[in-house]
């Protein structure tokens, strides 16, 4: 109830605080390259429902259909206003409507696609009994995860063997003891990340 709370009151004044940076941001999108400022992706939350994810676009269109894993900033689906985006972690503020709407939480497992989901283990899917978050600790862990990807030969079958399940390992912690404290910190942590 409290995390539920603390939700709805941070992305409400989160929105409102960051409407200037969204037109912004919309003018730069729009400037760069052909196509919507937002880009929506099917996800999978909580329960194993299915819901669209918003995300400022950092690709070219119909960039997703020639895979799912960015690489780097080798890939050449990335527009130049994209490069930044990602490497500051713009490209994640719209999902604060998602957060607003109960999609998601502020921090909980990030959301995968369909794909990757149907892979988990029984004891995977326990991931799926929290609302998905905009950041948790794999993501600041795995923060330099396109670099990694980009070192390898195959980088979805790395993201499969070894990535995936090493981020499944530290959201399966989180759903065990999460709480708002937690969360408290885990957001502090975040922004730490990207100011670093």
């Amino acid at each position: 109830m409290m995390k539920r709370l603390f939700d709805v009151v941070c992305s409400f004044f989160g929105l409102i605080c960051l409407s200037p940076l969204f037109l912004i941001m919309a003018v730069w999108i729009k400037c760069d390259s052909r196509g919507p400022v937002f880009y929506r992706q099917l996800r999978v939350g909580r329960g194993g429902r299915d819901f669209y994810l918003y995300k400022f676009r950092s690709m070219y269109l119909d960039a997703d259909k020639k895979g799912l894993i960015t690489v780097g900033g080798r890939d050449p689906r990335v527009t130049p206003s994209g490069y930044y985006i990602r490497k500051y972690k713009l490209d994640e503020f719209p999902q604060l409507i998602n957060v607003l709407k109960g999609d998601m939480s502020l921090v909980g497992p990030r959301p995968e696609v369909r794909k990757y989901v149907d892979m988990y283990t029984p004891e995977q899917l326990h991931v799926l009994d929290v609302r998905p978050g905009i950041t948790d600790m794999a993501s600041i862990q795995y923060s330099n995860e396109n670099e990694l990807l980009a070192a390898v030969d195959n980088p979805e079958e790395y993201y499969i063997r070894v990535i995936m399940p090493d981020k499944l390992r530290m959201n399966l912690e989180y759903v065990q003891h999460h709480s708002l404290l937690y969360d408290l910190r885990l957001i502090f942590k975040t922004i730490s990340k990207i100011l670093d």
